[in-house]
Parts: C-alpha cells; structure tokens; sequence
C-alpha cells in the first residue's frame, strides 16, 4: 500500500527520530545566490509575459542565475563555508565530519557533487553524499544528518540544499522560466541535548511514486538512453503539470505539518513561524488557508529569490534571521513539498545563533 493510501491513524509519511539523550543541534547557517539577477522586465522583453502577470500567479519579482561555466558546487561552497563560519569552524576537523548535499542539479552525473564541495570547503576524506528529493531535497538532507548524528557516525554535519535550477528549465517556457531560480543554503547540525533550542523534532517524510510524471525531467536517464533514441529536446527540460501540482502541494504539505506539529507538541496556533518551501505565493497561500495559519507567519523571500529547489528553505532561513524575522526561541515549522512526488515536515525551537 503506497503513503497517499495510508490508513487513518498512521503517518502517511516516514518519521525518522533520535538516539534518547542525543540529538542534532542547529549550530550555524548560511545561504548565496549568485550575482546575476534577472527581473520580470527581462522576461518580459523575450516571452509573452509581463511584471503584473508574473507577480500575481507566482509573487516573484526578481530572481537569481548561475554565469555561464558555474555550477551547482559553486553555490553549495559559499554557502557551506558561510554555515561553517556560522558554527565557529572555518575548516577541517573543526568544521564537520559529514556533508550531505540535496540537490537536483549535480555538476554531472557520476559521481556525487557532495565530495567536491567537502574537499574544496577543507572538510576532505570527511563523508559526503548527495540527496536527490528536488524541492524536499533538504528535509531529506536534514534527516539524513539527524540520524548520522543519531547513530554516532558523526558529531557535526553540514547539511546544504543548492540548485542550479535555470540550467534544466527550458528558456522559452513561460510556466516555468519565471518561476526557477539558482542558489544554495545549509545548516550545520552538532551532536546536543533533545531538549535545548535548536534540536530538529522528528522529521516526516514522505512520497508518491505513482504521480511521478507531474513533475519531471523525462529523459536524460537510464529509461531513455537505454532506447538509443536521442531525445527530443523540449523532454531534456524540466516539466510540470501546474494544476494537478498546485492541488498535491497543498494537501501533502498541510498533512505533513500536522503531523510535525503533533509530534512536538504543539498546535498550529503554537507555531511562531512557518518556513515552507519557497514554490509560489499561491501555494503558501493555500496552505496558510488550508492549516487556518495566518499569511503572518509564513516566511517569505520568493519575491527576491524565487524557487531555488532544494536550496529555498535553507536559504529562506538564512535571510529570515539575517533580517530579524525569525528570533531566538521562535517555535518554527519547516515542510516542503515536490517532484516524486515527495514531501517533508520538521519543527524546531529557534536558537541563539550568530548573525
């Protein structure tokens, strides 16, 4: 029985926990996006689109690309050695013994991004490994470095969500151009008490195999190459079913931070902020709608930065504390939701963080 036929009663996600005793601490942050930005006007000059259109279906304005010849390990180093800078340790053994990266967009296919990026930061011969989760990507990430620390194979973990999203968006497709954007954000995660602020609650996850073809992109694959037929280029684009989306967002991400929520304790009118991935101002909206949350206390960074992937609640919590809207002892909400279909929830009681 797949998780969207789950019972009532049981989670419709995986919850991963903790060792008693030993949990995973957020100790540092950090988030970039690359310089270049390109605005609804620059859009607007080569697609049929126009700034009132593309702000009021996606409440972006502007949003950030890679240059030609950058790539995903670029954005996930600056902002790993800002996270590490963050947690006090610059490089080395000081700075973690694990690198999980989520993204969607490795600098090539074989092998993993993640070990690069940990030899260029200082942190080589450390573990690294790649998630793949798309827009989830990080809560996946960040479940995987709770429970390295769990288990005891690590103390500290950098955890990193970074996509070059615009290099598989098609630039003429106006459904997604407007939307995709570049960039990367981390955390890093130490070995601490279950009970002081910054311990990661259970995360929820989940997915949905059988919607996979809502959000996908179609060839590039062993499927498609194992046919010998070169590809037609619009399927080496990224591609998505907007409306079917729309509605699963909603529901997935909604039951998902229910879940969280519960597990922690908490009631939704106990949360303090809710940090949710960065898809589209509709989409939180709904959201907001559908938990009886007010748009308040949604953090939002999408009118700059667009959707940047697995790097957008990372890199939402990185502006969100650098610009005061999140405070120490806020009760924060994270969950995300995308391609898989795939979906994630966590909570977490703010800390003192420097910055």
């Amino acid at each position: 029985m797949s998780n969207s036929e789950a019972p009532s009663g049981r989670s419709a996600g995986l919850p991963t926990g903790r060792a008693p005793g030993r949990s995973a601490v957020l100790a540092g942050l950090g988030g970039w996006v690359p310089p270049r930005q390109v605005t609804n006007a620059d859009l607007s000059a080569r697609l049929d689109t126009s700034d009132s259109w593309i702000r009021s279906r996606t409440g972006i304005a502007t949003r950030h690309v890679v240059a030609p010849g950058d790539a995903t390990s670029d954005l996930a180093v600056e902002a790993g050695r800002l996270a590490l800078k963050s947690a006090g340790g610059a490089d080395g053994e000081d700075g973690a013994d694990a690198v999980v990266l989520a993204t969607t967009t490795p600098d090539r296919p074989c092998p993993a991004t993640a070990p690069e990026v940990a030899d260029r930061l200082g942190l080589g011969g450390s573990a690294a490994f790649d998630v793949s989760a798309v827009c989830t990507g990080f809560l996946y990430a960040l479940a995987a470095g709770q429970g390295l620390i769990a288990a005891g194979t690590a103390e500290r973990v950098l955890v990193i969500g970074a996509d070059a999203f615009t290099t598989i968006i098609d630039p003429q497709d106006r459904g997604t151009a407007v939307i995709f954007a570049d960039g990367a954000g981390a955390v890093v995660l130490r070995a601490g008490r279950p009970d002081e602020p910054g311990a990661l609650g259970r995360v929820f996850l989940g997915s949905d195999g059988s919607r996979s073809q809502l959000i996908q992109v179609p060839a590039g694959g062993s499927r498609q190459r194992s046919t010998g037929v070169p590809a037609r280029e619009r399927d080496t684009y990224f591609q998505m079913s907007g409306q079917q989306t729309f509605r699963q967002a909603v529901e997935r991400m909604s039951a998902v931070s229910r879940q969280a929520v519960d597990s922690a304790g908490w009631k939704l009118a106990d949360v303090d902020r809710i940090a949710a991935h960065q898809a589209n101002a509709r989409i939180l909206g709904a959201v907001g709608e559908e938990l009886g949350v007010p748009e308040e206390r949604f953090l939002s960074n999408i009118e700059h930065v667009g959707n940047t992937g697995a790097a957008s609640i990372p890199l939402l919590l990185h502006h969100s504390h650098a610009d005061r809207s999140l405070g120490t002892g806020d009760r924060l909400l994270l969950t995300a939701f995308g391609a898989g279909l795939a979906w994630g929830a966590t909570t977490v009681v703010w800390p003192d963080l420097p910055g």
